[in-house]
């Protein structure tokens, strides 16, 4: 029984699977908390992210097919808030399930959560972070007709994913609700998708058309709350330097320092791996203390520092 607190970060293969619709999710989820609880079981105090990435993209397309004046479409930070919700719904009762079935009853909330970003971040000059399912080159060019804003890239061979602009966190609006949730034995399940970014305006928090990387909204709320690791769960066993590729190499244990080498050597895509170490990088550097990448099959594993790859100061 460690008794540690651990935030843990959870990638799109918690939730979605071939099939996209409701029941469907609400399956991968009950399996991810099944999961989830061993941490629970181990003593550990849990905090659990998510990501929303494939969801808003088709809540947002839903959106936008029924689009009239007199039911318009739902803005971007919207939209985010929504699958937020849905997400943090379907999670909060599958692990209340989950824990019941082992004697816990413990108390689980869905905390939509405001996360506050920079007006100025070059991010929003400059959009990278993929949403939505991929599109084919045929479907591609449809779409740039009826939405010629939108912007595009090609992701990993898969086809054609609409990229948005995804700021860093600077701030938790909520912070103080998911301390006081900690301090009560809640389970918090919070800053789904990254959370909902806001900028401030005078005394006012606006939300923009973006989506924030929800490693790295991890990282910072893990580096708030004080909690003893954050966890990056993800459908890999861990990192790899030049991963696919004959050369690459599993990682078991790294420092800063030497991982921060790999990236200036561009060991890790763009899209995939680099920014989960980048986040994990920055709660590491603030906090002093560890964090791992794994696979979300591996948590028992993990749990008994078997499997993962554990980035150290």
């Amino acid at each position: 029984m460690t008794n540690q607190k651990i935030l843990v970060a959870l990638g799109g293969n918690a939730i979605l699977t071939t099939d996209a619709s409701a029941a469907a999710q609400q399956k991968a989820v009950q399996k991810t908390a099944a999961a989830l609880v061993q941490f629970v079981l181990n003593g550990d105090q849990l905090v659990v992210t998510h990501g929303n990435g494939p969801q808003v993209g088709n809540l947002l397309l839903q959106q936008l097919y029924t689009n009239s004046k007199s039911n318009p479409a739902m803005p971007l930070d919207t939209v985010g808030a929504m699958t937020e919700g849905s997400i943090g719904y379907w999670f909060q009762n599958a692990l209340q399930m989950a824990l019941l079935a082992h004697g816990f009853n413990r108390t689980v909330v869905t905390l939509v959560t405001q996360v506050l970003v920079a007006e100025n971040d070059p991010a929003f000059n400059h959009p990278s972070k993929p949403i939505g399912p991929f599109y084919s080159t045929s479907q591609l060019d449809q779409l740039q007709k009826v939405h010629p804003d939108w912007q595009f890239v090609a992701d990993a061979g898969r086809g054609y994913r609409r990229v948005v602009p995804s700021p860093k966190p600077i701030a938790i609006q909520e912070y103080p609700a998911i301390k006081t949730l900690l301090d009560n034995q809640v389970i918090p399940i919070v800053a789904g998708g990254g959370g909902v970014p806001v900028v401030k305006k005078q005394q006012k928090l606006v939300g923009q058309e973006a989506v924030i990387d929800k490693d790295f909204s991890a990282a910072k709320i893990a580096e708030l709350i004080n909690a003893d690791k954050l966890i990056i769960l993800t459908s890999v066993a861990g990192v790899f330097y030049h991963f696919g590729t004959p050369n690459q190499i599993k990682v078991k244990r790294v420092t800063v320092k030497e991982i921060e080498q790999h990236i200036a050597d561009q060991s890790f895509a763009a899209g995939s791996m680099l920014p989960k170490v980048e986040a994990a990088i920055s709660f590491v550097k603030r906090t002093k203390r560890p964090a791992i990448i794994g696979a979300l099959a591996d948590v028992n594993a993990i749990i008994k520092g078997e499997q993962g790859t554990v980035i150290v100061p």
